[in-house]
C-alpha cells in the first residue's frame, strides 16, 4: 500500500474529503455541493455553509476511505484547510480533522486553501514545468505568482478590490441568470455579442487586478436602460471585459519573468472562455498551458492532499488552527 494522505476542504460551501498518494494519484474525491441551500440567496450565506458542514463531513470522510478500498491505519497524515476562508466553515473541517488525528494517532497538517489551487494542476498526473506563472481566478482571491518550484512561490500581484469569481457571481445576480454566476454567465456569453463598451480597470497599469469599478459599470449600465436588458450581449461585454483584462496582465508578467508553464487554477479556471484564451497566450508565448481538470478546477479536498505532501517531504508541519487572514506570503 502506497503512502496516502487524507485530504480535508471546508474552506466555503463545499465539503470535501480526498485520498491522494505523493504523486497526485487521486484514489478518492468526495464533494458534497451546497449549490441548492445557497441558491436562493444568490451567494454563499455563511451561517448555513457552517451547519451543513457539520451534516456532511463524517459521511464524506468516510465514503472517501470507502471508494479508496482503505482503512484509517493506512492513512500516513491528514491535511485540513487552515484559511483563508469562511470561519464557522473551517472550523468544522478543522475541528474534525484534529479528532480524526488524535483518534486515529495520525498528524494533522493546516493548508493554505490557496496553496491547494496552485497545486491542483498536478492532480491526476504531473503537469506543470518549472518556472511556472501561476493565474489564479476564484470567488475570494485574483492573483499572479511566479513558481520556481511547488514550495518556491512569489506572489507577484492581488486585487485592490473584488476577486473576478466575486465580480461573475455579482453580475449573475444583476442578470437574474442565478448562482454560482461563473457557468451560467459563460454559458450565456455564447449566445450574444459583446456589443456593450464595459470598461478594463487598471489594464496599463503593472500586474494588478481591480473589477469593482466594472462591477459597478454593469450595475450603472441596467439602473439607466431604458429598454429590456439584452443579457445574452451584456454577458458577452461583460467576460470579453473580464478576459482581456486577465490576460494582458498574465502576458505582461510572462513577459518580466521567464516561465515555462502557465498554469490557470481556481474556479474560474473551468470557464470555456479562459482555457481558450490561455491556450492562445500559450502559443503566442511559446509556453505549456497547465490547467487542473475542470472536475478539480474549483474547490476539492485532492488539492488539500497533495499539498500537504509538500509540507510533509520538507519535514514541515503547519498547526492544524484557523489563519482567517493569511498573508499572501504564507503560500
Amino acid at each position: 500500500m502506497k503512502e496516502l494522505v487524507l485530504g480535508i476542504e471546508t474552506s466555503c460551501d463545499d465539503t470535501a474529503a480526498a485520498v491522494v498518494t505523493p504523486d497526485g494519484e487521486v484514489l478518492s474525491s468526495i464533494i458534497v455541493s451546497q449549490e441548492e441551500i445557497h441558491s436562493k440567496f444568490g451567494g454563499v450565506f455563511p451561517e448555513l455553509a457552517g451547519r451543513a458542514h457539520v451534516l456532511s463531513i463524517i459521511p464524506a470522510i468516510e465514503k472517501a476511505l470507502s471508494e479508496s478500498g482503505i482503512t484509517p491505519k493506512d492513512i500516513h497524515s491528514i491535511g485540513v484547510t487552515r484559511g483563508p476562508g469562511l470561519v464557522g466553515s473551517l472550523l468544522v473541517g478543522l475541528h474534525t480533522a484534529s479528532g480524526l488525528g488524535m483518534g486515529w494517532d495520525k498528524p494533522v497538517i493546516g493548508i493554505n486553501h490557496l496553496r491547494g489551487h496552485l497545486r491542483s494542476a498536478d492532480l491526476g498526473e504531473k503537469r506543470v514545468e518549472y518556472p511556472a506563472m501561476v493565474l489564479l481566478v476564484s470567488g475570494g482571491h485574483t492573483f499572479l505568482a511566479h513558481m520556481k518550484s511547488a514550495v518556491d512561490i512569489d506572489v507577484l500581484s492581488s486585487t485592490r478590490d473584488d476577486s473576478v469569481g466575486e465580480c461573475y457571481d455579482k453580475v449573475s445576480r444583476m442578470l437574474g441568470l442565478g448562482y454560482p454566476g461563473g457557468p451560467v454567465v459563460d454559458r450565456t456569453a455564447k449566445t450574444g455579442e459583446a456589443t456593450i463598451p464595459f470598461p478594463r480597470p487598471m489594464l496599463q497599469k503593472g500586474l494588478e487586478f481591480s473589477f469593482s469599478g466594472l462591477k459597478s459599470a454593469v450595475s450603472r449600465y441596467l439602473q439607466f436602460l431604458e429598454e429590456p436588458p439584452n443579457v445574452e450581449n451584456i454577458a458577452a461585454s461583460f467576460v470579453e471585459s473580464v478576459m482581456e483584462i486577465l490576460i494582458t496582465k498574465t502576458r505582461r508578467a510572462m513577459l518580466k519573468y521567464p516561465c515555462t508553464s502557465l498554469v490557470v487554477v481556481g474556479g474560474v479556471a473551468a470557464s470555456p472562455q479562459l482555457r481558450e484564451q490561455a491556450q492562445n497566450l500559450c502559443d503566442e508565448m511559446g509556453a505549456k498551458l497547465c490547467l487542473p481538470p475542470i472536475k478539480w478546477s474549483t474547490d476539492n479536498a485532492a488539492m488539500i492532499a497533495l499539498a500537504t505532501w509538500d509540507y510533509i517531504n520538507l519535514g514541515v508541519f503547519p498547526a492544524a488552527q484557523p489563519a482567517l487572514g493569511l498573508p499572501m506570503n504564507e503560500l
